[in-house]
């Protein structure tokens, strides 16, 4: 079966443009393993499906968009996937996936800030690296009637675990420093004294995971993710100014902790040096997206045609004439742009927007495969060829194999 909807896709793939998400990761046994996902137009809808690497060479030249993650072996200038791919298909469009930027612009904290948050996993780690102290933290809890009972490891992964993990610790930072009480009076101690830059760092990775969840929704395009992007830097500038002024209603842990005590004047000043510097950090690495110029007449196809290039204004106005392409728009610019007979009348228009809309901004669905991978190989089935027997292909493609032409060949072979 998995052959089946393989060559579907292959078949289909050869007839299109589409683009591309790939990344590697490493197996037990450091087996390396490459996994790729396509997007492309099919019957007036968006498609995305799993794609095995042994099939890439046979459609390169319909790739009109990739995202990658910024490795060396993606994006090295002599042996990089990109450099080798713009010697096939020298227009290409190249994306840095989106929520590896986030990741990495996330990571940057002021050195208190950052001491904060090594002695917040060095707490989380003292707990649960012992069976013994984290059953006797879970009894804690209970005591306390703690709506939770366990506290969530922290991982450098460019998902939700860090804000998870720091929401949870403050959640239960009264039983924590119960719990140090008598296991180490020191690290309570500096656990108390730190207690600000945990709820702010709480309250930051909160809206930070906001933003990640809002980058991995189904069918996100440039436009959509230029929004998110573009929201989020302005807000930080919001944020600074507010807390600047010791103004704390964006950050609902912080502000509830300082609501007896005045504000102290070098938390404020250090919480505002570091939405700075995010702020900043965010727009370096994100220069690319917000600086991307979207037309309005992709967004509204019926908008004026006025700041439209001189050699797609013609095409335009014809478009904006047809009344039959019309009702679409109530659905939204996509669902307009995606009809069948848009390319054919309008190609110079569809040749823009296509490009938009189906190039990924992230590789977040080649992630979520990588967990399948793992799902897959337990330790009793590490040996298994999760991508040459299928078992992967058949575990996350939405294709429906076409079993009567199976059920017929299968016949066939067995008369035989």
């Amino acid at each position: 079966m998995d052959m089946d909807v393989e060559e579907t896709l292959c078949d289909l793939l050869r007839r299109t443009e589409f683009a591309l998400q790939l990344d590697e990761s490493t197996l037990p046994g450091n087996e390396a393993l490459l996994l790729a996902y396509v997007r492309f137009i099919k019957d007036e809808q968006l498609m995305q499906e799993f794609y095995l690497q042994e099939s890439l060479a046979l459609t390169l030249r319909n790739i009109i968009a990739v995202v990658i993650d910024g490795a060396p072996s993606m994006v090295g200038c002599y042996r990089g996937f990109v450099s080798y791919l713009k010697q096939v298909v020298p227009e290409v469009m190249t994306v840095h996936c989106v929520i590896h930027r986030q990741h990495l612009a996330a990571k940057h904290l002021s050195p208190r800030l950052n001491e904060s948050l090594q002695y917040v996993i060095s707490a989380v780690n003292r707990i649960r690296s012992s069976c013994l102290k984290d059953r006797l933290f879970r009894q804690l809890c209970d005591e306390k009637d703690d709506e939770y009972n366990r506290l969530l490891l922290y991982t450098e992964v460019p998902w939700l675990s860090r804000s998870a993990c720091l929401t949870r610790f403050y959640e239960l930072f009264k039983t924590v420093l119960s719990f140090f009480a008598d296991e180490d009076v020191s690290l309570r101690d500096i656990l108390k004294l730190r207690q600000a830059d945990i709820a702010y760092l709480a309250d930051l990775y909160e809206k930070f995971n906001a933003m990640n969840l809002q980058l991995q929704v189904g069918n996100l395009n440039l436009m959509k993710t230029k929004s998110v992007i573009s929201a989020f830097v302005s807000k930080l500038a919001l944020y600074k100014r507010n807390i600047s002024r010791g103004e704390l209603c964006q950050f609902p842990k912080l502000a509830e902790l300082k609501r007896c005590p005045d504000p102290c004047d070098q938390d404020i000043e250090v919480y505002s040096e570091h939405l700075e510097m995010l702020h900043e950090e965010l727009k370096r690495r994100f220069h690319d997206v917000l600086s991307m110029v979207v037309p309005n007449w992709v967004i509204d196809p019926l908008a004026s045609d006025e700041d439209a290039e001189l050699h797609l204004q013609e095409e335009l106005v014809e478009l904006q004439s047809n009344d039959e392409f019309k009702p679409r728009l109530r659905q939204g610019y996509a669902a307009f742009w995606l009809q069948k007979q848009i390319p054919i009348l309008y190609p110079r228009l569809s040749y823009v927007v296509k490009r938009l809309l189906i190039a990924f901004p992230s590789s977040s669905l080649v992630e979520r495969c990588f967990s399948v991978v793992t799902d897959l190989l337990t330790k009793k089935r590490n040996r298994l060829q999760v991508v040459n027997r299928g078992n992967l292909r058949l575990r996350v493609t939405g294709i429906e194999p076409d079993i009567e032409k199976l059920a017929r060949l299968h016949g066939r072979h067995h008369t035989s």
